[in-house]
């Protein structure tokens, strides 16, 4: 009956916390049906494993157990919410203007990145600014490519909140036709 329990703790907790973090992506992604309905399951879910918990708290491997559950659910959440890889991201690469990388601009747009350049003076001189949007699923491959071109490159990324307008833009929703 113990390890019944206690192996009930420890998934619940798990499910709770694995059902936390991909609630959370999708509030900060916008989502204003899917997360508030997953929200349902997800606190109903913790009710019943910290009821669990609570109805036994003079048994400290009951705590214990719930803890790893919940240890255990932000790594999961965490991998789930790499696999999904939602959204977009905006990256700035800063890199040397020569003949070189001259080139990397076409190559990022044939690969299907949306990019703008500019030219900018550093420190150090003249450098190329490439203002690029990826989706989240490229990014590393993104990354590749430019360090290929520059192993140096100066890189920033963020995830854009609003999207609209440009060429860019138009591509994401033919593909979502």
């Amino acid at each position: 009956m113990e390890i019944k329990t206690l192996s009930m703790i420890f998934l619940i907790n798990f499910c709770y916390v694995t059902l936390n973090t991909i609630r959370f992506m999708l509030t900060m992604k916008g989502s204003r049906v899917v997360a508030p309905l997953l929200s349902m399951v997800e606190i109903s879910i913790y009710v019943v494993g910290l009821s669990l918990v609570l109805n036994q708290i003079d048994k400290p491997l009951n705590l214990f157990v719930y803890a790893l559950g919940y240890a255990c659910g932000i790594v999961v959440g965490i991998k789930i919410e790499d696999y999904l890889a939602l959204g977009y991201i905006m990256v700035t690469a800063i890199v040397p203007l020569n003949e070189e990388n001259h080139k990397l601009p076409e190559i990022l747009r044939e690969e299907g990145y949306g990019v703008t350049q500019t030219i900018a003076h550093g420190r150090e001189g003249e450098r190329l600014v490439l203002e690029i949007l990826s989706a989240r699923k490229s990014e590393r491959s993104l990354y590749k490519l430019i360090k290929e071109f520059n192993d140096k490159a100066f890189i920033i990324s963020y995830e854009p909140k609003y999207i609209s307008g440009g060429f860019w833009t138009k591509k994401v929703r033919e593909r979502n036709r």
